[in-house]
């Protein structure tokens, strides 16, 4: 089969097209003809050598997301049937033709969605309702500061928190605005000539948020604990601006009762992701297509155009998922 590979880590241009042997079925596998393959930032880590040459249980190659068509069923796999078609996380090999993944992982595509809109979803949503949710707690009539609306995971955590009924309010570049007002927020923040603490007062007479989710890490941190509410909680997903001199509020963090949660859903045990994808699927999954939520497409890009995908995450161009076809 075709897939992505590099011979060293490096800049976008070190992946490859190249022939490699099929993955081979194990007890709890699917098969999977790949039609689409999410891009996360998961992915360019992996390229940079940021985990090594890691096996994240599936496969050695790059890409944790997939939707396409199953083609072979383990011994002991229950609920899928060959022709059967699936999307899910996978402990890599998504950038492939042909990739396996855990059936306790899949989930069947709703009819009406396509292989690419299905390819945009798990990854992202699946991270958002349990940083939400599961771990935020949060509640209809709640208010959420959801950090990075207009990316993957912040965009699908706009959606469900609008969806259970919060208000919401998010960070996003100016030109963004609009769709993430589309996508349910109730208010935009404008972070390039905004402090978001200052407008989270304002918006809320100074009581703050209930519910933080932040991907960026120490340089909002210490505003961050300063714009939660009583009983508040943030929830830590991401550390892209760094992690070096974060300040923490300890007199705030003790006497307005708040938590701070962290969580990266790569680093769980097997049976924890097989959780966190059954609870996305039994709360969510009913709930896309026609007039209800939707994955937001950024670009699509063939397999063998991996290189410029990379490319544009890198330089922040995307609003919303890259998707390569296979």
């Amino acid at each position: 089969m075709k897939a992505i590979t590099f011979e060293q880590f490096g800049p976008a241009e070190v992946l490859k097209l190249c022939e490699v042997p099929e993955p081979t079925l194990r007890p709890h596998d699917l098969l999977v003809r790949t039609r689409a393959a999410g891009v996360n930032r998961a992915d360019l880590t992996h390229r940079r050598g940021g985990y090594g040459r890691p096996d994240f249980g599936d496969s050695t190659l790059m890409g944790l997301e997939i939707a396409g068509d199953v083609i072979a069923v383990g011994a002991e796999v229950t609920g899928f049937s060959i022709g059967d078609r699936v999307m899910g996380i996978v402990g890599g090999g998504a950038y492939a033709e042909v990739a396996r993944i855990d059936y306790r992982m899949a989930m069947p595509i709703p009819d009406s969605l396509n292989y690419v809109q299905a390819a945009a979803i798990t990854e992202v949503f699946v991270t958002a309702n349990e940083a939400l949710i599961h771990l935020g707690k949060l509640q209809a009539g709640e208010t959420v500061l959801i950090h990075a609306g207009a990316g993957g995971v912040g965009g699908a955590a706009v959606q469900l928190a609008h969806a259970l009924g919060a208000t919401v309010i998010t960070t996003a570049q100016g030109s963004a605005h609009q769709l993430v007002r589309r996508m349910g927020a109730d208010y935009a923040i404008d972070y390039v000539h905004e402090d978001f603490a200052e407008v989270v007062a304002s918006l809320t007479e100074n009581r703050g948020v209930d519910l933080i989710l932040d991907f960026i890490g120490a340089p909002y941190f210490e505003r961050n604990v300063n714009a939660l509410n009583f009983g508040g909680r943030l929830v830590q997903i991401g550390i892209m601006g760094g992690i070096e001199n974060a300040k923490i509020p300890l007199d705030r963090l003790l006497y307005r009762h708040l938590q701070i949660i962290g969580t990266v859903m790569k680093s769980r045990s097997q049976a924890v992701k097989h959780a966190m994808s059954q609870r996305f699927r039994e709360r969510w999954l009913a709930e896309f297509g026609h007039d209800g939520l939707m994955p937001i497409i950024d670009s699509v890009y063939p397999l063998a155009e991996a290189s410029a995908a990379h490319q544009r995450m890198e330089e922040g161009l995307n609003v919303g998922k890259i998707v390569l076809t296979a």
